[in-house]
């Protein structure tokens, strides 16, 4: 008979859940992790992971069509969809296999099915465990984690029907390569997919509804990767509305308006990428304290919900939608459960953000603009690839780096890159901010030579009129 009692429950094994699991596992506690489908969720399943496995192919076909600027020669560069797609899931279901082995090794008791709250029993809360609508387990902890996640969500006449119109899953294995796609969205998922696709050869048009593409970046990094993404052929309309969908036997029919003016594109596929919607549905959170809204539930700094007893973390609490701010949450709540001195609310600020696009967007803290409406006088330090040696040798001269001061104080308040391994090169400014580095620290700093990070180094200095290369 399999253990019921805990003195935890983590309802879903995503990059949240199965972190927090582990992490009140190795304090000592007796975890028990609920999983309706894959452990590791959909950012190692079907998002963040095998995204990645895609573009990094992507990013191979493109530089196999660019040999002869590395006075190299390739004939006859082609690839093989089911074979792309392939290596994508099988990357994908090894780490999730190496979930199952981490958990297992941590002793946390894993029960496959559906975990929804089901009341009280003195001061443990239930669990009620079940598959296909049968219950499988009854389970009891003091505390529960939620953790189930969000999904792609769905417009009023653009939903996704998984031939014509994707969402990210039908994306990721395709059965055959779209002529024209229709992407609709230019968040980090819409740009990732759309840069992917028009690598691949698609002939590929984004639309996005706000003034300008990756709305959530800095204006400036925004527009380049604009400038970028035409450059490559593939076509952008901003401050655009996709209206309606007329599906065909294996095209459709986009009605979009932008401007005041309508027209109509057709393409083989559409890809809808308009946000994400908190999987709040069948938790039991009926007749609790726990409050959501818009689809997420309220926590306060420490992950508590408004029901005693019970937590959420990730996805399922609201933006930024990020694997690791899913984990760190999971750390940081069952850390302040088990009355660890170390542990401390998330600063969301401090958590970087990447899109893997070509080129590749990254980005921590304030925008120029942010900054500014937030009162402070700025001070603005910026560099660009081509003033770098190692870019020039690697044939990536594309890109920017932007970093944004307190002009009274020094604290840095932001940087913003686009470029070549960018998505690699935030995260020394993500330890410098979290070190409460200043612009002091960061000049005093060696950076070694030749390597993409000098440029770090530079914007920070050119942000006082110190810059060396440029």
């Amino acid at each position: 008979m399999a253990e019921t009692e805990f003195d935890l429950i983590v309802l879903g094994g995503g990059p949240g859940g199965y972190v927090a699991a582990i992490r009140a596992a190795q304090l000592g506690g007796k975890v028990a992790l609920v999983e309706r489908e894959h452990l590791g969720g959909i950012c190692l399943n079907w998002g963040c992971i095998p995204t990645k496995a895609l573009l990094r192919t992507a990013e191979i076909y493109h530089y196999m069509q660019h040999a002869g600027d590395y006075g190299l020669s390739v004939e006859g560069a082609a690839y093989d969809l089911d074979k792309v797609v392939k290596r994508s899931r099988k990357i994908a279901a090894r780490l999730s296999g190496g979930v199952k082995h981490l958990l297992k090794k941590n002793k946390v008791s894993v029960f496959d099915g559906h975990g929804r709250l089901d009341g009280a029993q003195g001061s443990l809360r239930k669990v009620q465990v079940s598959q296909d609508g049968t219950g499988v387990a009854d389970l009891t902890a003091k505390y529960v984690v939620l953790a189930s996640g969000a999904r792609a969500r769905q417009l009023p006449g653009l939903e996704s029907d998984g031939e014509l119109v994707w969402t990210y899953k039908e994306a990721l294995v395709p059965a055959a390569p779209p002529k024209s796609l229709l992407v609709v969205g230019s968040g980090a998922i819409g740009i990732e997919f759309a840069s992917f696709y028009q690598t691949m050869g698609a002939e590929v048009t984004v639309v996005e509804i706000l003034p300008r593409i990756l709305p959530v970046e800095d204006e400036e990094i925004s527009a380049f990767a604009h400038k970028a993404f035409e450059k490559q052929g593939m076509k952008i309309l901003t401050g655009a509305a996709v209206k309606s969908l007329n599906k065909g036997k294996d095209q459709v029919t986009a009605t979009i308006e932008a401007g005041g003016e309508t027209r109509e594109l057709t393409v083989e596929r559409v890809i809808s990428a308009v946000g994400i919607v908190g999987n709040v549905e069948d938790l039991g959170l009926e007749g609790t304290g726990v409050q959501v809204e818009k689809t997420h539930v309220v926590t306060d700094p420490w992950m508590a919900t408004g029901e005693p007893g019970v937590f959420a973390i990730g996805d399922l609490t609201g933006p930024p939608w990020l694997a690791h701010k899913a984990s760190h949450e999971g750390v940081i709540c069952v850390e302040k459960l088990a009355g660890e001195s170390g542990a401390h609310p998330l600063e969301t600020r401090r958590i970087p953000g990447c899109t893997y696009c070509q080129p590749q967007v990254a980005s921590i803290g304030l925008t120029e603009a942010a900054a500014k409406e937030a009162g402070r006088a700025v001070k603005v330090g910026r560099f660009p690839f081509m003033g770098n040696g190692k870019a020039i040798a690697l044939g990536e001269e594309q890109g920017m780096i932007k970093t944004i001061f307190d002009a009274k104080t020094g604290e840095l308040l932001g940087a913003h890159m686009i470029g070549a391994e960018v998505t690699e090169l935030i995260q020394g400014y993500a330890v410098a901010m979290q070190l409460e580095t200043t612009e002091a620290d960061l000049m005093r700093t060696v950076f070694p030579h030749p390597t993409l990070s000098e440029m770090m180094h530079e914007s920070v200095l050119d942000a006082y009129g110190r810059a060396i290369h440029f």
